[in-house]
């Protein structure tokens, strides 16, 4: 029989639970909290066991097929690293997949060590916009240029500061980074530069650009210390797309100004979070084409987001 543990039963924890109840499979749900798995049952139906994944562990409970954690960033690595040792060989993480950048190489060493496939949910790659666009570019020839913005609305996370010191970029900002990268392909090269700071975050603003490995050129900006928002821009010879906001998808033709609306079958993104009832699917049926490896991770952070994300000479 098919199993499934869920590790985390807040927020995003039941999303994952409300997909799995849509699509009949069965899991365990294991937290921490009385008050999270009270509020978990209520709005899934589903029960929790309680007490954190250390205390489950240490009674011995059959492996499951495969893992989906969604506890707080914190913890990823943690909990990663208890389930590979446990045994347990397929995990899809939500992103990051870590907390420090420190944490990569014990990280590492233990995807190595136990041969686990540990996959990132960068669910941005599995939007009905994100599709589309895919189709539409296809159908151009490919991407010949693109843009991309992930300034962040730092008054949000003023209560979250102890979860996020040094690393909103990586734990946040890199949704947006790897939407664009994913669509235009990741650099072949690239100049970045940074600016300013926050009390709470080193730098504040960022910019750069390159050449993608498709051959697309390539820029972005952010300023976390003024107006702006999340935003990618895909230019083919043919048309721009826009994703502002990502969750839907804007077009422009040749020889105009006009911007207009694309149609798109988003029912499931509307009905669930968006982009996590296809990528529990394609995790559940071992397609994992379009998901980010935790060895494709690595690459990422120690090639691209180190440089992209470096502090700036500002104190």
């Amino acid at each position: 029989m098919r199993m499934i543990w869920l590790i985390g039963t807040g927020n995003i924890g039941t999303v994952y639970a409300n997909i799995l109840n849509e699509l009949n499979v069965d899991y365990i749900a294991i937290g921490r909290g009385e008050a999270s798995a009270l509020k978990f049952k209520e709005t899934t139906g589903h029960d929790v066991i309680t007490g954190g994944l250390e205390k489950y562990l240490s009674s011995k409970p059959a492996l499951p097929e495969k893992a989906i954690v969604t506890v707080r960033t914190k913890d990823l690595a943690k909990v990663e690293i208890a389930l590979m040792e446990y045994g347990v060989k397929v995990i899809l993480c939500e992103k990051p997949g870590y907390y420090h950048i420190s944490e990569l190489d014990t990280l590492e060493a233990a995807v190595k060590k136990h041969n686990a496939k540990l996959y990132i949910a960068y669910n941005r790659r599995f939007y009905a916009s994100t599709l589309k666009a895919e189709e539409i570019i296809k159908e151009d020839g490919g991407v010949t240029s693109f843009n991309f913005e992930f300034t962040e609305w730092i008054r949000l996370f003023q209560n979250r500061v102890g979860d996020y010191p040094e690393t909103l970029f990586y734990a946040n900002s890199s949704h947006v980074v790897d939407l664009a990268f994913f669509l235009g392909g990741f650099p072949k090269e690239m100049s970045c530069y940074t600016a300013d700071s926050i009390p709470w975050h080193n730098p504040a603003i960022f910019a750069g650009a390159g050449m993608s490995e498709k051959g697309a050129l390539f820029s972005y900006q952010a300023n976390w210390k003024a107006p702006g928002r999340w935003a990618v821009e895909i230019l083919t010879s043919k048309h721009r797309l826009y994703f502002k906001p990502m969750e839907t998808l804007q077009i422009q033709q040749m020889d105009t100004v006009k911007v207009e609306p694309v149609e798109i079958d988003d029912s499931l993104d509307k009905q669930f979070k968006p982009g996590f009832y296809l990528e529990t699917k394609a995790f559940l049926n071992d397609d994992f084409e379009r998901f980010c490896t935790f060895e494709q991770q690595l690459e990422h952070v120690k090639n691209y987001y180190m440089k992209m994300g470096k502090p700036s000479k500002a104190e």
